[in-house]
């Protein structure tokens, strides 16, 4: 995994003096500024990392497919840790403890964007609304009319779900532009009749981002989005436009090493960013020239931190393809993005730690696909012809081990061995995808019955289960536990005092 660091260089120098796979001590963990009573008082900064789509799995995958067994990934070093739950409700619900109160218990991103950026719960698709259509404050906006810089970065269209819900209020996910569509904005279940074009909740999302300056820095992808009437918008609001959405001319690393304006909007590909598995294998090709999540991450704290007049900043990095890649059931892929999440997540930690005035908040919005860790040279349920029978069913304690041998056998259409991801249509992939790890002998090769790492999905869609959450530095504590994607709202909130 490249980092170039052209044109960051204090950043830079201090995330590569303090090393990518860094630890947190602890005496760290346990000095003024890391976590201890009081600290939310010296926060001045909040950074929030999200692994969209990212499981427990995909954390421990990642880390022994790049660590081994005994191994962690930069975000398990943070000295908090604990987990979030995600579910959503359907349309025009109550919120909780409402007598109209109704769950939905597998989210999607744009309601969880909602939960954790509004503090509400909403129906999936819904931005910046709750489930009954009314427009929510998000935390970057506060932040911003409070006076903090805030900064939105993903590499993902950034008028997708996750960083959509910090700049806009949508009633469907989809009104994403640049033309506007009825059938893509309007949701006639939640209001009841059809808003007008004009009322911000059907008004397409790249109008809103363009025109309303809530981030200051804004890196990703989705130049398509934007038209040159968008262009014309954030010039006038005094943003160094990187990209052309007049000339649907996108911007390299190269741009972004260069830019050192106050506001900056960098797009560097006209739909999603491109995978890290693809650009490094294909060097000289011109996908190889987007920034890395890392660099954005970098690069984006550097202009935050330009202004000497702010009260802090606020960040939101999103590393989209994980969720992206897990839909297509493509383990090679989506290892290779937790690894530059990770990466990012380092960045991210350099920084607090030099700063001392720095919340880092990484979790995820939802699991994605029901990755699972399997016994090396089994396979699942999924792969046979009949599920696994119970050999003790008379037993009323219902106790006893599923074998194997009474479940048939594995069925050739589903199944056909070891693959490494080709996308959720193919049937292969309900076979197991292997991996080696640093603990693997000599001569061991990815796609061997030999690798140790045996990986599989469960589904190509989202599930229902609780993501992971890591915190590092001052305030840090409030993420220990279990919480809700809404308690989200409320912890950046206090940490920021743009919330009681």
């Amino acid at each position: 995994m490249r980092i170039r660091t052209r044109g960051i260089a204090a950043l830079s120098a201090l995330v590569l003096a303090s090393g990518l796979a860094g630890s947190v001590t602890v005496a760290e963990a346990n000095s003024p500024g890391r976590g201890g009573h009081g600290d939310k008082d010296k926060i001045r900064n909040v950074i929030y990392l999200l692994g969209d789509g990212m499981g427990r799995t995909h954390v421990t995958a990642a880390r022994e497919r790049y660590y081994g067994a005994a191994g962690k990934l930069n975000m398990e070093r943070f000295p908090q840790v604990g987990q979030v739950s995600t579910y959503a409700v359907q349309t025009n619900s109550g919120q909780p403890g409402a007598t109209d109160f109704s769950p939905n218990l597998v989210t999607d991103s744009a309601s969880a964007a909602t939960a954790w950026a509004s503090g509400v719960k909403t129906y999936n698709a819904a931005l910046g609304v709750d489930a009954k259509g009314k427009v929510k404050p998000t935390i970057m906006e506060l932040a911003k009319t409070a006076g903090l810089c805030t900064g939105n970065v993903s590499t993902a269209e950034i008028t997708d779900a996750t960083p959509a819900g910090q700049m806009s209020h949508a009633l469907l996910r989809g009104c994403q532009g640049p033309t506007y569509s009825a059938s893509a904005c309007q949701n006639t279940a939640v209001t009841g009749a059809e808003l007008p074009t004009t009322d911000v909740r059907v008004t397409p999302i790249a109008e809103q981002i363009a025109r309303n300056g809530t981030a200051d820095v804004i890196l990703g992808g989705g130049l398509a989005r934007f038209d040159a009437a968008d262009e014309d918008a954030l010039e006038a609001q005094g943003y160094d436009v990187l990209s052309s959405p007049a000339s649907q001319t996108v911007a390299t690393e190269d741009d972004l090493a260069a830019t050192h304006g106050r506001k900056v909007f960098g797009l560097f590909n006209t739909g999603n960013l491109t995978v890290e598995k693809y650009k490094r294998e294909n060097p000289a090709s011109v996908q190889a020239e987007e920034p890395s999540l890392p660099e954005m991450t970098a690069k984006a704290i550097e202009l935050l931190t330009k202004s000497k007049s702010s009260k802090g900043f606020y960040l939101q990095v999103e590393g989209a393809l994980i969720d992206k890649r897990s839909h297509a059931n493509d383990a090679a892929q989506t290892l290779e993005e937790m690894r530059a999440f990770d990466q990012a997540v380092a960045v991210a930690r350099a920084f607090a730690k030099h700063d001392g005035h720095t919340l880092v908040i990484v979790t995820a919005d939802h699991e994605c696909a029901g990755f699972n860790i399997i016994e090396k040279g089994s396979y699942t349920n999924a792969e046979a012809v009949s599920p696994p029978a119970n050999v003790d069913a008379g037993n009323t304690a219902n106790n006893s081990t599923p074998s194997r041998a009474t479940s048939g056998a594995k069925d050739p259409v589903r199944s056909s061995g070891i693959v490494n991801g080709a996308g959720s249509v193919d049937p292969n992939n309900f076979g197991p995808a292997t991996f080696r790890t640093p603990d693997d002998p000599e001569g061991v090769a990815d796609g061997s019955p030999d690798a140790s790492l045996w990986l599989t999905y469960l589904s190509g869609n989202h599930t229902g289960a609780d993501v992971p959450v890591f915190a590092y530095g001052p305030g840090s504590q409030a993420l220990g536990g279990s919480i809700d994607n809404t308690d989200l709202f409320g912890i950046v909130g206090r940490a920021l005092h743009l919330t009681r």
